[in-house]
């Protein structure tokens, strides 16, 4: 493509015009004649053969006829006037219904004549009908000519833009302007062997049959080439910014595995690592020997032992004469993480220092001398870590948790406190797709810890409809007469008159007269309490002053509790499979079995019952996030809205898996033999990434 041409303002294409452009501009974000261009049709109604009238479905989208002109008639009075005209092949009788335009249609219609006809069929009286259909007069030229006996493209169109003549035809009528103008500006962007490789059609060729195809083959090979495309050039830009980030990027070098990683890995160990514990810190430990800084994405379910990887790679850190910190997004999860660490690592072993909104100025101040002279070798906190006071004699390795609650300027805050940046370990407990995390994090190494400590049992999942109520209250009184906690979540604060959802309010008053006071004791936390309000309800929970917690969604991310055995979730048909998994999460923690009770109505969608039944099925948060991937496609994967990568055009992450998994293989081969892109056949590529063309804006993790 022509970058320049192609960059021209929407306003100058003929037929456009300032009012045209700026409608386009806000409806569509159409602003260049790339981004007109790039307006993909959503569908293609077939035009490709006619039907007989005898053959005509009510539930037929649209068909084409081929009939001749028999009788036309007015009928109603003023307000209920239409005109009514038989058309007729050799199987059968159509009625054509006009509403409006009679008088037009009247005269221009010739009774006698055969006429091209094409609408959506409907049934009205027994009878087989069409209102306002498209019309054209019969001749072997019409038959020739575009939009007869071809796939018809349709465009996403708006109310506002349908004021401005621009419903699908209209946006159709430019794309046509466009293509007969600028076909031939339309250059090749990917080298030859790639193209031959790959059996992929011409650019332009893919760009004319992507708006106008010829036939079906010739839409599927555009298809295949505008998605491979797209795929590829991706990947050459999330690889070449990893390949930049290893040139540009020097590390540390962590060279001895000393006293503090080997006493700890021997004496205070609490359990056998898993084989993917082991195989990641031996990731981390090649990645840190290299002298490039690691930028590493560590996925992991709930309690699949994150931490004591991050622990024991700080300690490496440590022992290489370097400080470290773990950045999380919360309080509460910042103080779980310092109290975990704390337990793992004992008072006489090394400091572990938290630092959050709420630490005295006192302390605050103690801490800082200790970071600035070196001696406080590991700190925990949340977005406090990065503010400008706080600095580091030698800051090596820095963990940051569920990084995407993490805006880029925050994390990269962390870099700057060292003149060589230290080593960063992105964690999150969100499982991610393989393909997903390879687009959204594909700059990035990907270490993955698949398997649960030993010891840990699954948890337990059922769903229980709305009259097995009483069977549930049940099971919470069993389980609390033998000493253990339960959460009760619940998606709303307050009853909303829209959605018959039970709420926090309600449940709370429910189940006081279930458990009536004083025999147990209530805990409430939901996102409209003061943070302090929050944190000492928490705290009731955790110290076990409180048997049940009831709550919103807010402790979705957070607290180890390992007394907490029970997981009720209400309501459960509401929330989305990421989420679900995550609050099953929170028990599981301790050696007791855990159990996870989805509470719904009778009434379910058929993706609320798919979501319910994979809770029931599996624990394997991989299995889960696939699924979520499947039903909610990759724009709403928690986390992923934020991030500019998963604006694909015509690519899909579900449906195209394999093909960027091609995609990708291809351009590491590609980096493997010529790094900077020298050869004269990859030539091209460089001026691919450089050139605006795949209208794609890149994500920066870190």
């Amino acid at each position: 493509m022509n970058s320049q041409v192609f960059q021209t303002p929407i306003e100058y294409l003929k037929g456009v015009g300032l009012s045209r452009a700026e409608i386009l501009k806000k409806e569509l974000q159409i602003f260049s004649f790339e981004d007109l261009l790039r307006h993909f049709p959503y569908k293609y109604i077939d035009r490709t053969r006619f039907y007989k009238i005898k053959d005509i479905q009510p539930e037929l989208p649209y068909v084409q006829l081929l009939a001749r002109l028999t009788h036309k008639e007015i009928l109603g009075e003023k307000h209920t006037r239409r005109l009514v005209i038989q058309a007729q092949d050799d199987t059968g009788i159509i009625e054509l219904v006009w509403f409006q335009g009679i008088k037009w249609v009247e005269k221009t219609l010739i009774i006698g004549k055969a006429y091209i006809l094409f609408g959506k069929p409907g049934y009205f009286n027994g009878k087989v009908q069409m209102a306002h259909p498209e019309m054209e007069p019969y001749s072997t030229e019409a038959l020739q000519r575009k939009g007869n006996l071809t796939l018809q493209p349709a465009y996403n169109s708006t109310e506002k833009l349908k004021q401005f003549s621009l419903d699908s035809k209209g946006l159709q009528k430019l794309i046509t302007v466009l293509l007969e103008q600028q076909l031939k500006d339309i250059h090749e962007n990917l080298p030859l062997y790639i193209i031959n490789r790959f059996k992929l059609i011409s650019r332009s060729e893919a760009y004319r049959n992507i708006h106008f195809p010829e036939d079906t083959s010739k839409l599927n090979e555009a298809l295949y080439r505008l998605k491979f495309e797209e795929l590829f050039l991706l990947q050459l830009k999330l690889l070449k910014n990893k390949l930049l980030h290893n040139q540009k990027f020097k590390g540390n070098v962590f060279s001895i595995v000393g006293n503090f990683f080997n006493q700890f890995y021997q004496d205070k160990l609490p359990f056998t690592l898993t084989n993917p514990q082991k195989r990641v810190l031996k990731e981390i430990r090649h990645d840190t020997q290299r002298g490039v800084q690691m930028n590493r994405l560590l996925q992991g379910d709930v309690g699949s032992g994150k931490t004591v990887v991050a622990l024991m790679s700080m300690l490496l850190a440590i022992d290489n004469g370097f400080q470290t910190c773990i950045m999380a997004p919360t309080e509460i999860l910042a103080n779980q993480h310092f109290q975990t660490i704390k337990e793992l690592v004992g008072d006489d072993f090394i400091e572990v220092a938290l630092l959050t909104g709420s630490t005295s100025k006192k302390a605050r101040n103690l801490l800082h001398q200790k970071l600035e002279s070196g001696e406080l070798k590991i700190l925990i906190g949340t977005h406090a870590l990065i503010e400008d006071k706080v600095q580091y004699k030698n800051l090596g390795f820095v963990v940051i948790d569920e990084q995407h609650r993490f805006g880029v300027e925050q994390r990269s805050k962390l870099w700057r406190k060292n003149s060589i940046p230290p080593h960063i370990l992105v964690m999150t407990a969100t499982p991610i797709p393989r393909t997903l995390a390879m687009t959204l994090y594909g700059d990035l190494d990907i270490s993955v810890i698949d398997e649960l400590p030993a010891g840990r049992k699954p948890i337990q999942t059922v769903h229980f409809y709305e009259n097995q109520r009483l069977r549930m209250f049940g099971f919470m009184k069993q389980e609390i007469t033998k000493g253990r906690q339960i959460y009760v979540v619940y998606p709303l604060i307050q009853e909303s008159e829209k959605l018959d959802l039970k709420n926090l309010q309600d449940g709370i008053d429910t189940m006081s007269h279930e458990f009536p006071l004083p025999d147990y004791k209530i805990s409430i936390v939901h996102g409209k309490m003061k943070p302090a309000e929050k944190q000492f309800e928490m705290n009731r929970f955790i110290k076990g002053e409180t048997q049940i917690m009831v709550a919103t969604t807010v402790i979705e991310v957070g607290v180890n509790i390992p007394n907490a055995s029970v997981m009720i979730i209400e309501n459960a048909e509401r929330f989305g499979l990421s989420q679900l998994h995550q609050l099953r999460g929170r028990v599981g923690r301790g050696a007791e079995q855990s159990y996870c009770i989805l509470m719904s109505s009778h009434k379910l969608s058929r993706e609320g019952r798919i979501r319910l039944d994979t809770m029931v099925k599996t624990n394997n948060g991989f299995e889960i996030a696939e699924i979520d991937l499947q039903l909610r496609g990759p724009g709403n994967i928690d986390g992923t809205q934020q991030s500019g990568v998963l604006d694909l055009k015509i690519a899909n992450l579900v449906t195209d898996q394999e093909l960027l998994l091609q995609a990708r293989k291809c351009v590491e081969d590609i980096f493997e033999k010529d790094p900077q892109l020298v050869l004269p056949e990859n030539q091209i590529l460089n001026y691919s990434l450089q050139s605006k063309d795949q209208g794609l804006s890149w994500n920066k993790i870190s």
